[in-house]
């Protein structure tokens, strides 16, 4: 069994819940969306990566595992089209399996056998050229749904550009409220896409962005610390 692998690599956790804390990070290669505002255009494509057995993924992990670290943390890409690479992983290894996807694939999700916590991407219509796929949220919707009802940890996490429209935004989170049962034990994270220039009046706009999320959800506001901090 091998998959495609671009880096691993040891650092921070930037974005989300376990943010601040030393994870280690395996970035695949591959992926089946095209989102505008991506920041590892590199890992899109599958032969982008270094084909790896899980036997030399975990060697290369226990070559930088400080005493910091619990987590490893599968990337991307989407890590997601590896379920059975990441399954034989996690049983090789004692870590945390963390899983940060964009949520299209829930049938290769389940198949995963061990995860401690999922990061998923709530994707926005603003976040392709050209018309959004409906099914896309249906699907991200369909993987949250899945990982609640298996008691997995698990948050969506929502970019916003200096595109967005307040209007749009509000039908994703709507659309995801209606069709999540147990809203009280799932939390929405809203990342401001990075660099923080690239932004007018930000302060002002993720105020309403969180009103709207709040109505539904327990929501917090943070952009991607690894990038103020200048680090991968």
């Amino acid at each position: 069994m091998k998959a495609p692998v671009i880096e691993i690599f040891s650092s921070f956790q930037g974005e989300g819940l376990l943010i601040g804390e030393r994870q280690i990070f395996v970035r695949f290669a591959g992926c089946n969306l095209n989102c505008n505002y991506c920041d590892t255009n590199d890992s899109k494509s599958e032969k982008s990566g270094k084909l790896m057995t899980p036997e030399e993924v975990l060697e290369e992990i226990n070559k930088i595992l400080t005493p910091d670290c619990k987590t490893i943390s599968f990337t991307g890409g989407e890590p997601s089209l590896y379920p059975e690479f990441i399954s034989e992983v996690g049983r090789l290894s004692d870590l945390d399996i963390m899983l940060e996807t964009n949520g299209t694939l829930p049938n290769n999700i389940d198949r995963i056998e061990r995860l401690d916590m999922v990061s998923l991407d709530i994707k926005l219509p603003e976040h392709f050229d050209g018309e959004f796929d409906e099914q896309i949220l249906l699907n991200e919707i369909k993987s949250v749904s899945l990982l609640m009802e298996k008691s997995i940890k698990v948050y969506c996490k929502v970019v916003i550009l200096p595109s967005t429209k307040i209007e749009s935004f509000k039908e994703v989170v709507e659309k995801l409220s209606e069709n999540i049962s147990n809203k009280n034990n799932l939390k929405v994270i809203i990342q401001p896409s990075s660099p923080l220039s690239d932004w007018k009046d930000i302060n002002f706009r993720l105020f309403d962005y969180s009103k709207v999320v709040g109505q539904y959800f327990d929501v917090s506001t943070i952009p991607q610390i690894h990038k103020i901090l200048d680090i991968e």
